[in-house]
């Protein structure tokens, strides 16, 4: 594994299916999809933009689900319906103003692949594909869909040491701000 400068990474790119969901798709007889996203994963989300980060969503399906989550936690960049997910990270990075040097990213399956292979950081939930457990810099305990993105954000800004500012807001005595 290559050597990680924490403190450069400001873009956390997240998969959706698999990684913000557990994967499962589910559909009404009307047709209307159903996903299920983990609260901790949107609280990791707003620490995560809180101390100055981006967040971007590269997905290879289309939702007004998606749509709706990625507004409400206030993502800066979402790329849906992206079978090739290589090229949607490159109008990331254009749209941010952030390179692959300063970027973090989370996958679960193949597709991901590539953009994790470009990235500073990859990281990637308990049961993603084997490849791409390989492929991680970071594995997380987590499943899919169960606090993936928290956890990954708790790993970033630990080993950045900038997570004593996310605990002052809840303890602000200082205490439990080991990290």
């Amino acid at each position: 594994m290559n050597q990680i400068d924490y403190n450069r990474i400001r873009l956390l790119v997240l998969d959706v299916d698999g990684v913000m969901t557990d994967g499962r798709i589910i559909l009404s007889a009307s047709g209307e999809e159903t996903k299920s996203f983990c609260v901790k994963d949107g609280s990791g989300m707003k620490f995560w933009k809180r101390l100055g980060g981006k967040l971007a969503i590269i997905t290879g399906r289309q939702s007004e689900i998606v749509t709706r989550r990625a507004a409400e936690l206030d993502v800066d960049e979402v790329r849906q319906n992206r079978k090739m997910k290589l090229p949607a990270l490159e109008e990331v990075f254009a749209a941010a103003g952030v390179g692959p040097e300063a970027t973090a990213v989370v996958g679960d399956d193949l597709p991901d692949l590539p953009m994790m292979r470009v990235c500073a950081f990859s990281a990637c939930p308990s049961d993603a594909v084997e490849e791409v457990r390989r492929q991680a810099d970071f594995v997380c305990q987590a499943a899919g869909g169960r606090g993936v993105v928290r956890e990954v954000v708790e790993h970033l800004l630990k080993r950045a040491g900038t997570w004593p500012r996310v605990m002052e807001r809840y303890l602000p005595d200082g205490e439990g701000n080991q990290g």
